[in-house]
């Protein structure tokens, strides 16, 4: 189904294209030029149609457009014949195409799946291109931040050297596929990739996994067999964890690393990984300072999710479709409001957390949508009251706001107030009563201050209305 956002004042339009367009097509009416341009912004549409009928301003409408025509998403101008002109100077300004006012069906429905199809090779065609030159593609590395693009340029600086890589950052960072991107990229490509978790592996066994044994080494051995060392041969070894290696081991490994002791050692790739601060292991005594200095060739830290915000929406949209098909459940996007509140949570569990909450969004979403009230996010009351308190506003003296919107907001702020009151303060509680992330009603609660209100109004509440 292809998803196109109408951008018109003409409020009598929408249910005959509706009607007219059918199942293939659903159709958004956003009579705001701020609303449509987040609903372009937030991917959540295929095609734009920019209808300049005009009851307040053509002016203003054709400034809107001009602006529209220039994002990411497809946009095609409707006009009068009156506007004809107008509406090809928009063309030629970046707009896919024009209809007439009223439309043809038939011709419409050519030119938005003109529109959709031309889109998507574009997408396609960014994908490949990116694939031959950014290593951020690579095996789900997701991200355009600052802090993205530099491990991108450090993962294509050691792709084809032949040294030591330690990749370091949180758990949940994704520090494996670093890894994986390293020799996908590189001229080992076809060559074995082997990870080891070194903390999965018990003490009396490490040594045997990493250099191999003999037959009769030990109790239950039936053959001689080839560690990990000898197994990847001149591809990359992976040693994930290695601030988790016995004084013991690290000793052994120290030993493979400076004397060569395996004859295809020097034509294999090795790269570390670890969560743990090596520097403060190594002042411990707990790590041997010159088994640090042997794999701290290349350092690369993996960023953690919090200190990327921006990159929170493309991974997440890239779980949604990739757990959509793994559930065969078709999701079609994330509202603006869970987006916002993906964006606002800390993620102490990175981008593995993430996963893991898409994932239980999906399973949980009633319709195609993942909505805010479907989003599992283990926020304590702690860390609510810690940037709120405790304190409820009292509504006695409440007047309900003019306009329709605004009614809404303050009913639905009323009902967060009275569930927080009727659960003894318990967020939690109150939250689940109403359906709602605790994040949701944390802001809802927030919005009851009127000097916060008018801060986040237009950036939470004007996106969901716009999408009621």
């Amino acid at each position: 189904m292809v998803k196109i956002a109408l951008f018109s004042e003409d409020r009598t339009l929408h249910p005959l294209l509706s009607s007219a367009l059918g199942r293939e097509f659903q159709l958004l009416l956003e009579p705001d030029c701020e609303g449509i341009a987040a609903l372009a912004e937030a991917g959540n549409c295929d095609v734009m149609i920019l209808d300049l009928y005009a009851q307040r301003g053509l002016e203003e409408r054709l400034e809107c457009s001009r602006r529209l025509i220039t994002a990411e998403v497809p946009a095609i101008v409707m006009a009068e014949d009156a506007l004809r002109s107008t509406a090809f100077e928009l063309v030629r300004s970046g707009a896919f195409g024009y209809c007439r006012r009223p439309p043809s069906v038939r011709d419409l429905k050519t030119l938005l799946t003109r529109a959709y199809e031309t889109s998507l090779l574009k997408q396609q065609l960014r994908s490949a291109q990116q694939r031959l030159e950014d290593p951020g593609t690579c095996d789900q590395l997701i991200g355009s931040s600052p802090q993205m693009k530099q491990v991108y340029q450090l993962i294509r600086s050691v792709t084809n050297l032949n040294a030591a890589v330690l990749v370091t950052g949180e758990s949940g960072t994704g520090k494996e596929l670093i890894a994986r991107a390293i020799h996908d990229l590189g001229d080992r490509a076809s060559k074995p990739f082997v990870a080891v978790a070194c903390g999965a592996i018990p003490e009396t066994l490490i040594e045997a996994e990493l250099f191999g044994h003999e037959k009769g080494a030990f109790t239950g051995t039936v053959g001689a067999r080839e560690g990990y060392f000898e197994q990847v041969g001149d591809g990359t070894l992976f040693l994930d964890e290695i601030g988790d290696l016995s004084l013991y081991t690290q000793v052994k490994l120290l030993r493979v690393l400076q004397q060569m002791e395996f004859s295809r050692l020097g034509s294999s790739r090795l790269i570390f990984a670890t969560h743990q601060d090596l520097d403060r292991l190594v002042a411990e005594g707990k790590f041997r300072q010159d088994l640090y200095y042997r794999i701290n060739v290349m350092r690369i830290a993996s960023p953690a999710l919090r200190e990327r915000p921006e990159d929170i929406t493309a991974i997440a949209r890239h779980f949604l479709r990739q757990y959509s098909q793994v559930f065969q459940k078709p999701m079609e996007s994330i509202e603006p409001e869970a987006m916002d509140v993906l964006r606002s949570y800390s993620w102490p569990g990175n981008v593995r957390e993430l996963e893991n909450i898409i994932q239980r969004a999906i399973i949980l979403a009633p319709g195609k949508t993942v909505r805010a009230a479907d989003l599992s996010l283990n926020i304590s009351d702690e860390e609510l009251e810690s940037s709120y308190g405790d304190d409820v506003v009292d509504f006695s003296d409440f007047q309900p706001s003019s306009s329709f919107e605004r009614q809404i907001r303050d009913y639905k702020i009323k009902l967060a107030v009275n569930a927080v009151r009727e659960h003894n303060g318990n967020k939690t509680l109150a939250a689940r009563s109403l359906c709602i992330s605790r994040a949701y009603l944390h802001r809802l609660i927030r919005l009851a201050d009127p000097s916060l209100a008018a801060e986040e109004e237009s950036s939470t509440f004007g996106r969901e209305s716009a999408t009621a």
